[in-house]
């Protein structure tokens, strides 16, 4: 007995489809990954970074996965598993990252002083370059942000997500 071919399921009203295209968490997904870009852009432009750090950056060799150490480690140094932690990242992962950040002069691994099985990731001088440079970026970007959708819309968002991720 031949078996008879599945019916191919009835399209679905785009309505019952655009959810997947416009739910919040897709639409902070896209944000986020535009900001980062846009600060990498800046970034790569800041006359103050150290030349070979820029032309990672504009060759998109520096992506935003590295700016999660950018944005978390502590200025006086962190523990590798306090900084994946507060990235939200596993130890692996993040020392891959702190590996590469190594090999690009922006950090180094020291003894900690605390704990002497134990290694704290610091800035380098090109490190504390960068992060500043980060700061101005983010300072910029959030301006653009401001300019594009007014500054109302900007501090309701803001207000929005500081509330969201504090709950």
């Amino acid at each position: 007995m031949a078996s008879s071919p599945i019916p191919a399921p009835a399209s679905a009203p785009a309505d019952e489809e655009n959810w997947r295209l416009t739910h919040l968490g897709r639409l902070l997904g896209h944000a986020l990954r535009r900001f980062d870009e846009r600060v990498l852009v800046l970034m790569a432009r800041n006359v103050d970074v150290p030349l070979a750090l820029s032309n990672l950056a504009a060759r998109a060799q520096v992506g935003a996965a590295h700016i999660h150490i950018t944005r978390h480690l502590a200025v006086g140094g962190s523990r590798l598993t306090d900084l994946a932690h507060s990235a939200g990242m596993s130890k692996q992962a993040m020392g891959d990252l702190v590996d590469q950040c190594e090999a690009w002069g922006l950090v180094i691994r020291e003894p900690d002083p605390h704990d002497k099985r134990a290694r704290t990731v610091v800035f380098t001088a090109a490190g504390l370059l960068w992060l500043q440079a980060f700061r101005d970026a983010v300072a910029q970007a959030e301006a653009e942000f401001r300019q594009a959708v007014g500054t109302d819309v900007a501090t309701v968002v803001a207000l929005g997500l500081e509330a969201y991720a504090g709950a």
